[in-house]
């Protein structure tokens, strides 16, 4: 069976091309894809091959390995995570000091922090 990259694919459109190793350019619908499949420009697959109305078109297509993540490939190291991590637990011991004592962070305090905690919990995310 001839393997390529997904070139470009829309989910919303249902269709996107492969560019084939062997084969050049093949049309890709979306009924010839697993089900819950929605791959990224550069995933691999392996197809089969049909002539189409306007061309090769894919059959029976196997995603072989995902394209690469991009927001694994900008990831934070672990060790610089921990060091993150580590500052972020010494700010929320301050604000749940103040709270102990009945009082709630200045609101540009609580924004900071709030934006503070977004921007790690992403960072764990990814």
């Amino acid at each position: 069976m001839p393997t390529g990259k997904v070139k470009w694919y829309d989910a919303e459109r249902g269709f996107g091309f492969i560019a084939g190793d062997d084969v050049g350019e093949v049309f890709l619908h979306a009924s010839a894809l697993p089900p819950d499949a929605n791959p990224k420009p550069g995933t691999r697959v392996e197809f089969g091959v049909a002539d189409g109305r306007r061309g090769p078109s894919a059959l029976s297509v196997t995603v072989l390995d995902p394209a690469p993540s991009v927001a694994k490939a900008k990831r934070k190291a672990p060790s610089e995570m921990a060091g993150i991590v580590e500052d972020l637990i010494t700010v929320l011991d301050r604000v749940g000091d103040q709270l102990k004592r009945g009082k709630y962070p200045e609101a540009a305090t609580g924004k900071r922090v709030a934006t503070l905690l977004r921007a790690v919990a992403d960072d764990l995310d990814s």
